[in-house]
């Protein structure tokens, strides 16, 4: 909290708040309220220096997914005392190391799940029926009408397997019922029996649930136990031309071994809305996605679209900003953290 030597009125005031990528005007006007703001106009991050320079003499700090807080972020801007994130996993920043320095952290945990879950949607219909392949082949001039080419996956009655029950993992089973699919998920903490019922899902253990799994879809945080929740022992698990989705974070899953498995024919297809690369709390964070999927037939790769509405991500946006007067008012952060949120740091347990 603000030091007891502030004055009543300095109290309500910050002297900057510092916002890392762009947003919507809105969001800069209700931050300026409070104190002058600098901000990145441009549509691309700024560097670790150039952030670290802004943020120097900064109390608060608006963040986003490109953001990578640790120890040394800390250290070189000793002002620092709350970043409100607007997204919704905060696994690219040290919770532990915030704490220990006497900074606040929030998310925004409810606004980005209804998008994520629409576009996880789209990503299994457009893998599974051959949508970007067909786009193509219509692009290629050649189109001559009908031809018995491009047989896929439906939905509709097709077993799914969502790993991670939480809010998207449920708003993905509520969207999947129309499909009427077999709905399988598995979660080291349960829905109650009644929850489970009410939402048509089944329970099941991990190797269950990809042996029995059409489509299998990810919904849970990166942590230190699902690092690498989708290996190479896993895909091997799946069944034969199973389809893999990913719209929760690029290092639940290891792309060399998507890669090996599309090869191999094993798996069926990959659509990934998120990438390894944009994990930056691990140590050995790849700094380009796997090749071969950019080049593979049968994966669709989307640039972290999951909750790009574009109201949406002005809410998400202002919400994160309305944490920033609360804290700056001595009120509880809507979204706010603690160092127990989350387990170890990523940094910790990566290969």
């Amino acid at each position: 909290m603000w030091p007891t030597t502030k004055t009543l009125e300095e109290k309500y005031m910050a002297r900057k708040t510092v916002v890392t990528n762009w947003v919507h005007p809105e969001v800069l006007d209700l931050l300026r309220t409070r104190g002058p703001v600098e901000f990145n106009s441009a549509r691309e991050p700024w560097t670790r220096h150039e952030l670290v320079s802004r943020a120097r003499e900064a109390d608060a700090m608006v963040a986003f997914m490109t953001d990578h807080v640790d120890e040394a972020f800390l250290a070189q801007c000793p002002e620092l005392r709350v970043i409100a994130c607007a997204l919704k996993g905060a696994d690219n920043f040290d919770l532990v190391a915030c704490r220990r320095s006497g900074v606040a952290v929030s998310i925004v945990p409810d606004l980005l799940t209804a998008p994520t879950a629409e576009l996880t949607i789209g990503l299994m219909i457009s893998l599974g029926r051959n949508l970007l392949q067909g786009d193509r082949k219509i692009r290629e001039g050649t189109f001559a009408g009908w031809r018995p080419i491009l047989y896929g996956s439906g939905l509709d009655g097709a077993s799914v397997g969502i790993i991670g029950i939480g809010a998207v993992g449920q708003a993905i089973a509520h969207r999947l019922r129309a499909f009427r699919c077999r709905l399988l998920y598995s979660d080291v903490r349960p829905l109650s029996p009644a929850k489970e019922d009410t939402a048509g899902l089944l329970r099941r253990n991990l190797l269950q649930l990809l042996s029995e799994s059409d489509y299998v879809v990810l919904a849970l945080p990166l942590v230190e136990n699902s690092f690498h929740i989708i290996n190479g022992e896993a895909i091997a698990r799946m069944k034969p031309g199973a389809l893999l989705i990913n719209p929760a974070r690029g290092s639940l899953v290891d792309e060399t071994a998507v890669a090996d498995a599309l090869e191999a024919g094993h798996l069926g297809g990959y659509a990934a809305d998120v990438f390894e690369l944009e994990d930056w709390a691990r140590a050995d964070r790849p700094n380009r996605i796997e090749q071969r999927l950019l080049e593979h037939p049968h994966t669709i790769l989307t640039p972290h679209l999951g909750s790009a509405v574009d109201l949406v991500r002005r809410d998400i946006a202002l919400a994160a900003a309305r944490d920033i007067l609360r804290f700056l008012d001595g009120s509880p952060l809507q979204g706010g953290l603690s160092s127990h949120t989350t387990s170890i740091p990523i940094q910790q347990f990566a290969n």
